[in-house]
């Protein structure tokens, strides 16, 4: 079992930065792909960023590309999200999510453990 554990959201304007971060317990993420998703209210789930088990390989949603960082820290058991120039389209709960393969994958089905999630509020 892997447990996870979102940090970093909250309320910032339009054009600020955040860091989301995602920590990992109960067993080491080194051999997992690890993703996030968001959903807004009323919206359905929609991938935001994925990166592979090595970093190799590094998948985002259109709308972040250049604006969003995905990247992780397999010795700390950690992902993090880094989110500049945020728009007030990407409010939404933030959610981590972690695949016990080691590609990386944008579709939220193929990921096994998903954690609580970290609201991101961006005003204009």
């Amino acid at each position: 079992q892997v447990q996870l554990v979102e940090s970093g959201g909250g309320l910032v304007q339009a054009g600020d930065s955040l860091r989301l971060s995602c920590a990992a317990s109960g067993r080491t993420l080194s051999t997992y792909a690890m993703g996030w998703f968001r959903q807004a209210p009323g919206k359905e789930r929609e991938f935001v960023a994925a990166i592979s088990w090595s970093s190799s390989y590094k998948y985002y949603l259109d709308s972040v590309k250049g604006r969003f960082t995905i990247s992780r820290d397999n010795a700390k058991n950690t992902v993090h999200l880094q989110m500049n120039s945020l728009k007030p389209e990407d409010t939404a709960v933030y959610y981590c999510a972690a695949r016990s393969v080691a590609a990386a994958s944008t579709k939220a089905f193929e990921y096994d453990y998903w954690g609580q999630g970290t609201q991101v509020t961006v005003s204009s």
